[in-house]
């Protein structure tokens, strides 16, 4: 598949139910269950849903990847990627980012023993001065 045709139908099946083409938008909070946990791959949106798997399937098909991942922020997948982390670790971020990165980093992950180094990003050289074996 090509890549304009995979941005479109990457990843997608036909709807079960119904055969739609595309898959649907759920606009469900939670679904049926024929005893509490015997649930047909669904239990409740907020934690997996069939809009947000049909999305994760994009994406990774036009990665070529095998998994995609949706989160509901930005922050949501910082906190995601953070937590990959472990002491020791450095992270060279932008000097010019959103407030809340910023304090993610230095109040909670900082605390975890990585550290942070906040580099203009207008010329790579300057990156290149921060990056070592445990960035």
């Amino acid at each position: 598949m090509k890549f304009n045709t995979k941005t479109i139908h990457g990843g997608q099946t036909h709807d079960p139910a119904y055969g739609a083409v595309m898959p649907p938008i759920y606009q469900t909070s939670t679904y049926a269950q024929s005893t509490p946990g015997g649930h047909k791959g669904y239990e409740y949106s907020r934690t997996h849903n069939p809009t947000r798997s049909a999305l994760e399937n994009a994406f990774a098909s036009i990665e070529n990847g095998t998994y995609g991942l949706a989160f509901a922020s930005g922050l949501a997948a910082m906190d995601a990627v953070m937590k990959l982390l472990k002491p020791g670790d450095e992270v060279i971020s932008t000097n010019d980012l959103y407030g809340g990165s910023y304090r993610l980093f230095t109040k909670i992950f900082q605390d975890f023993g990585i550290k942070f180094h906040f580099v203009g990003m207008e010329k790579a050289s300057a990156i290149e001065d921060y990056v070592t074996s445990n960035t």
